[in-house]
């Protein structure tokens, strides 16, 4: 069996168990693919394959279909990215223009890869070891009462109401505002609790207290920026592909509601010369993902937060790392330098 029809007759059988779900047999390959050989040469050739782990026959079926390492080789062999249709394009501009709050950007890039796809989509919030203060905000709520607004210039808002523990005017407070943005306007939020130091000893003696309570709630607006999160839609996928995992769904809803799991698993996803990296089945570290396969890639700047889709291992591995390629670009483009 020459290489090149190794890997067109598991093409064609990867391919086919994609679209019908169903073992594929080798009539089925002789009467919808152009092979240019014969029934018996290709119960021969699918014979060679299953000797090299490629596909495998499932319980009381005659049929073949792929295994991690069949799927492994098909992947392998996308030599290129497809690009995106014109009209996918313009759907992904239209959904995802149009808004200047992260929050919002990042559901609807979720919810978009999740139609284009039909899977999982999962994306991780913008890492901000370089993000900066581009505007701070306080608004007095009652005499006590102050809600603190951070924006990084990632597009990120943090608030919270905080407590300065004694009467504030408007005047005082706006007075306060003007110090801290002019003093914190362009600073990294990892250096901002130096920073946030010397902006209250240089505070009037009368206003210091209230300015270190404000301080303190920037501060940990600061903090809570900086923790690790994701935004995931189209759960409901994995329902409809429940047939898709035979041992259990469980373990792969399991990954998905801790966090930290898939948080981990695009982290340690390497980078791939196509630019999407595709973890297939047993490769990806955690055991409930056996049955599964995620497809990612970086995005931002310096491409450091990642974004991708979770599916079983029976994908439309080109169109799916098309489609995420594709929005991983547009949500760059949005979100800027």
């Amino acid at each position: 069996m020459s290489e090149p029809r190794k890997l067109e007759v598991l093409r064609a059988i990867v391919e086919d168990y994609v679209h019908s779900r169903e073992p594929v047999g080798s009539k089925a390959l002789v009467e919808r693919h152009h092979l240019g050989v014969s029934s018996a040469t290709i119960r021969n050739d699918m014979a060679a394959l299953e000797d090299d782990g490629l596909i495998t026959a499932p319980h009381t079926s005659a049929g073949r279909i792929p295994t991690d390492k069949g799927y492994r080789l098909f992947v392998d062999q996308i030599s290129a990215v497809k690009p995106l249709s014109p009209a996918e394009r313009r759907a992904i501009q239209a959904l995802l223009e149009g808004s200047d709050d992260l929050d919002d950007v990042l559901e609807r890039t979720v919810r978009l890869l999740s139609q284009l796809t039909h899977q999982v989509a999962v994306v991780q919030y913008p890492h901000l070891s370089r993000a900066k203060v581009r505007h701070i905000e306080f608004v007095l709520l009652a005499p006590r009462k102050v809600l603190v607004v951070l924006i990084a210039d990632t597009g990120k808002v943090e608030q919270r109401v905080i407590d300065v523990g004694q009467d504030l005017s408007e005047e005082a407070l706006s007075e306060l505002r003007t110090r801290f943005l002019g003093s914190l306007s362009g600073t990294p939020l990892n250096l901002l609790p130096q920073s946030l130091k010397s902006v209250v000893v240089t505070c009037p003696a009368a206003r210091r207290a209230d300015a270190q309570a404000l301080a303190r709630g920037l501060e940990a607006l600061a903090a809570s920026s900086r923790e690790e999160r994701m935004v995931m839609a189209g759960t409901a996928n994995l329902a409809r592909s429940n047939v898709d995992f035979p041992l259990s769904i469980g373990p792969v809803l399991e990954a998905l509601e801790e966090q930290v799991v898939m948080l981990r698993l695009l982290g340690d996803m390497a980078a791939d010369p196509r630019g999407v990296t595709v973890s297939i089945g047993r490769e990806n570290p955690y055991d409930g993902l056996a049955e599964a396969s995620v497809v990612a890639t970086g995005y931002g700047p310096d491409a450091s937060s990642k974004i991708g889709v979770l599916g079983p291992t029976r994908m439309d591995y080109p169109t799916t790392m098309a489609a995420v390629r594709a929005v991983a670009r547009y949500l760059s483009r949005i979100l800027g330098p």
